[in-house]
């Protein structure tokens, strides 16, 4: 008696297809795209990285061999390199200065518009007042108001209160600039913290400043680390606020290396280690916060 072998039954839609076959030419063309987007990533990384690699040679090479020959002769012969530039320029009481007022200006810049923009952004997010809508708008439109605007009659200001000249100048002048867009950032990402959450703080006796303290900051230290980079870096750079309000004896270390730069031929010892050590700490704390920086920005894409 034969049997008959009865096939094994597969719910409708649960049939397992593979993906479908792909044609010689579609993977030619798949992999010499990711080929060529590889390589052009690549070539965009060292176009970037050259001026760096080039400014980190010039600056271990004497004055006479930087006006002799290019920096990228010295790849071929690494010995001619030496740390006396570095050495000259830690005794340079003027550029040590500069580096200190420019520590001395950035990081109460920075504090200043984290602090002062995340509470203010609370408030505008979720904390009931009338004309809130209108506020934000005004701030928002600070936005798009150029430096150059405001630099003379923030001056006629400055004079008139008799800090004109000094650090404390230039730090309310990054600071009014750098809080709009402080108030504007955190408060998009504070308006997609869940109102449950904060309504469930309120129920168990929390006040605001204890919500915003153990609730809001947790959740939004991502865009908090993000608006410390950019401030940061903004007014670590900086150079046109610094010619405006500061002096020589409290510029920073961007006003240094350009008063150098008059005479760069004789100068390059100088302006060479100034100003690698001055990109050198920015990318120090971009790379600390780096982490924090990328959920920053993809914050809010996926729900």
């Amino acid at each position: 008696m034969s049997t008959t072998e009865v096939p094994d039954l597969v719910p409708a839609g649960m049939t397992v297809t593979g993906p479908p076959r792909r044609s010689l030419v579609s993977r030619v063309v798949g992999r010499l795209g990711g080929f060529l987007a590889t390589g052009a990533i690549v070539l965009l990384g060292v176009f970037w990285l050259t001026p760096v690699v080039g400014l980190a040679v010039a600056s271990l090479r004497s004055t006479a061999d930087n006006s002799a020959t290019g920096w990228w002769t010295a790849l071929t012969d690494p010995g001619r390199l030496t740390l006396d530039n570095y050495g000259a320029l830690l005794r340079n009481e003027g550029v040590l200065n500069s580096l200190w007022n420019t520590v001395l200006i950035t990081v109460p810049s920075t504090v200043l518009v984290v602090v002062l923009g995340s509470l203010a952004a609370y408030a505008l997010a979720w904390i009931e007042f009338p004309g809130r809508d209108w506020l934000f708008v005004l701030i928002v439109a600070l936005i798009v108001v150029p430096v150059q605007v405001a630099i003379i009659p923030d001056a006629k200001l400055f004079g008139s209160l008799g800090i004109y000249g000094s650090i404390a100048a230039v730090v309310a002048f990054h600071v009014a600039f750098g809080l709009p867009f402080a108030i504007f950032l955190l408060r998009n990402f504070f308006l997609a913290i869940p109102r449950d959450l904060l309504e469930a703080a309120r129920m168990d006796g929390g006040r605001d400043f204890t919500i915003f303290r153990r609730v809001v900051l947790p959740i939004g230290w991502p865009a908090i680390a993000s608006l410390t980079i950019f401030q940061f870096l903004w007014v670590w750079n900086d150079l046109l606020v610094a010619l405006v309000f500061a002096t020589s004896d409290n510029a920073p270390i961007t006003y240094t290396l350009r008063e150098q730069m008059r005479a760069f031929s004789s100068n390059v010892d100088v302006i060479g280690p100034g100003a690698f050590l001055s990109m050198l700490v920015p990318l120090v704390v971009f790379f600390a916060f780096q982490r924090y920086f990328v959920q920053g920005v993809l914050a809010g894409s996926v729900k």
